[in-house]
């Protein structure tokens, strides 16, 4: 997959990479797949939780990528995003692109009650004001989202990863079966299982009033004397999967792996995981685990995390260079 050209100007000039505070080490990754330094900046929190922003050197016509993941501290990690934008719109970049492994806010898609925001939409629009001419971002909730930004971007998937790195694990495993924690989320749990070329099976949930809670109830589906992969796009506060790796035991399966793309972990995903039958847990860097929560979970079971940068760099170097992102997947 790799370019071997890095360092040509494209019609914005050179790349130029700058890094939030969110994902340090997915930036220094890609820095390094780029073949390109990161460029130096100041961000500075006073004592007022103000944050400021300065560049240690002139942007003016150049192709300019913000690497800000915003996961928690969210409103930090989102301020501290729009505010660099700003910064590089304000210094006359030639082009500005918010490389956002994990944007937040992507499950307050609709007004599905009355009185609600669709907080989604605010962000996309606080986006492009402070400065964005592009997006990229891997897997957000709901795919509706794409429409709310009116500028261009490219929305990756790292399903790709996961099912490279779990086909590599399946002559290991016993009979194995795709399990989805909902019937929500079965259209893309069917793609993962074809990809992998096994069969499928769901939980089917309710969702309680309470946002942040759901009950499982029944299975569909066939695990009994086989191994279970779990598969979703995030894991929150861990309830739906660490519900459906019981459930999955309760009907007899073997060994529980858990894929996901973003670990959101918030409290208490870490307990109940730790409290769950599972095996193994395969998901990406899209968001830093905290080392104390990672040891706890490796301490536990074993823990694959999927390294995100080579995708993302490759995205930047296409985009840099005006080619197919699409032709990255057969498209």
């Amino acid at each position: 997959m790799k370019t071997s050209i890095r360092h040509t100007s494209g019609m914005y000039g050179d790349i130029k990479l700058f890094a939030g505070t969110g994902s340090p080490e997915v930036a220094e990754r890609i820095s390094r797949y780029l073949e390109i330094p990161l460029s130096g900046r100041d961000i500075i929190e006073f004592s007022n939780e103000n944050l400021w922003v300065r560049l240690h050197e002139s942007i003016r016509g150049q192709d300019v990528y913000v690497i800000q993941t915003t996961s928690r501290p969210v409103h930090r990690n989102l301020m501290e995003l729009l505010i660099m934008l700003q910064t590089m719109r304000l210094d006359s970049a030639g082009r500005v692109t918010a490389v956002v492994p994990y944007l937040c806010y992507t499950r307050s898609d609709k007004k599905d009650k009355p009185r609600v925001p669709i907080t989604a939409r605010l962000v996309a629009d606080m986006i492009e004001v402070a400065g964005a001419d592009r997006y990229m971002t891997l897997d957000m909730h709901a795919g509706q989202i794409q429409g709310f930004f009116s500028i261009p971007g490219d929305v990756l998937s790292a399903y790709h990863l996961l099912t490279g790195h779990v086909s590599e694990l399946l002559p290991t495993m016993n009979d194995p079966v795709v399990l989805t924690v909902d019937l929500g989320f079965a259209k893309k749990g069917r793609n993962f299982a074809a990809e992998l070329g096994l069969p499928i099976a769901f939980v089917e949930k309710r969702r309680s009033t309470t946002q942040d809670s759901a009950e499982a109830l029944t299975l569909i589906g066939d695990v009994k004397d086989r191994d279970v992969i779990i598969v979703d796009d995030e894991v929150d506060t861990g309830g739906s999967i660490c519900q459906a790796s019981k459930i999955a035991k309760d009907n007899g399966a073997k060994e529980v792996c858990l894929t996901f793309v973003h670990p959101v972990f918030s409290d208490p995903a870490i307990e109940r995981i730790l409290e769950a039958p599972i095996n193994r847990i395969i998901t990406t860097a899209s968001i830093p685990i905290p080392a104390q929560n990672l040891s706890k979970l490796r301490n536990y079971c074993q823990v694959d995390v999927l390294d995100i940068a080579p995708l993302l760099g490759e995205v930047i170097c296409r985009a840099h260079e005006g080619r197919s992102v699409g032709e990255m997947f057969d498209e």
